[in-house]
């Protein structure tokens, strides 16, 4: 993300984008919210990567240069906020859980960006308030800053399957296991098999997106089987893979994410974070 356009007001509207088109890296002066209606969305910073499928939001703060990538045919929701409003007294990019509620406020408010009527504002306090009770989702997969934790951690992302343990990718860029793991805790602030679970769900979201069958996906995403990677799925999301592809069709055809009509119902229950060790069942 070397050129970084500077957008100072930080847009709210609707729109479409095809699998695979990027917006290139940008910072906004104003706070911006990101839901993906349709479609698995990826926001990118210096300091690692979120993944938001239509169950999911993103906070990014103002001034973050980030970039976007869609996943699947998607439909990206913007909703820009002045940099005085807060609700989350959030510094950093976080993963929101997204109830029905506010999934219909977030896609009805931007679309209706040219309007700036009472109602209208009515419709963006509540959003507001749904936004403050919103759970907070541990789908964050950092950068390490550190050059050899970099290329661990960069071949791992290369391919996603791979089993090794920590000390056989240490015998191959040189360092111990003990200095690896060392360095995942202090410079990612979280275990080797925590950080390799997040990035096999990253991909598998992707995959998903992209109607690549359950079972392909739990085997190009390094688990033991379907039922382990259901498992660990089901855990991190509150659903299984399939029903999170139903939601995904669902979402797609929901009258609230093309024209006018009934509210869809596309959130799912709070997950539980996916922070334990046993989570890395390949």
């Amino acid at each position: 993300m070397s050129e970084v356009r500077h957008t100072p007001v930080a847009p709210t509207r609707a729109q479409r984008l095809p699998s695979g088109a990027r917006i290139d890296a940008h910072r906004h002066d104003d706070h911006q919210i990101v839901y993906a209606g349709r479609g698995v969305l990826s926001v990118t910073t210096s300091a690692g990567s979120w993944v938001a499928p239509a169950t999911r939001a993103l906070w990014v703060p103002a001034d973050t240069v980030h970039a976007h990538q869609a996943h699947g045919d998607l439909e990206l929701h913007l909703v820009g906020l002045p940099a005085r409003e807060n609700p989350l007294r959030l510094d950093s990019p976080t993963v929101l859980s997204v109830s029905p509620l506010l999934r219909e406020l977030i896609i009805a408010y931007s679309r209706t960006a040219d309007d700036n009527g009472p109602e209208r504002g009515r419709l963006l306090a509540v959003l507001l308030d749904q936004l403050r009770i919103s759970v907070r989702q541990p789908l964050h997969l950092p950068t390490p800053a550190d050059p050899l934790l970099r290329t661990v951690c960069d071949l791992l992302r290369a391919d996603p399957a791979d089993n090794r343990t920590l000390a056989e990718l240490g015998r191959e860029v040189g360092a111990s296991d003990r200095t690896l793991s060392r360095l995942f805790s202090g410079d990612l602030g979280m275990t080797f098999p925590q950080w390799r679970t997040q990035l096999r769900l990253h991909r598998a979201l992707v995959l998903l997106a992209g109607q690549t069958p359950v079972t392909l996906v739990a085997n190009q995403c390094g688990w033991s089987s379907t039922s382990a990677f259901i498992d660990v799925f089901r855990r991190a999301f509150g659903h299984t893979p399939g029903a999170h592809r139903s939601r995904e069709a669902v979402a797609g055809s929901e009258p609230g994410t093309n024209a006018g009509g009934h509210p869809s119902s596309a959130s799912g229950p709070a997950p539980t974070a996916v922070r334990s060790e046993r989570d890395d069942l390949g």
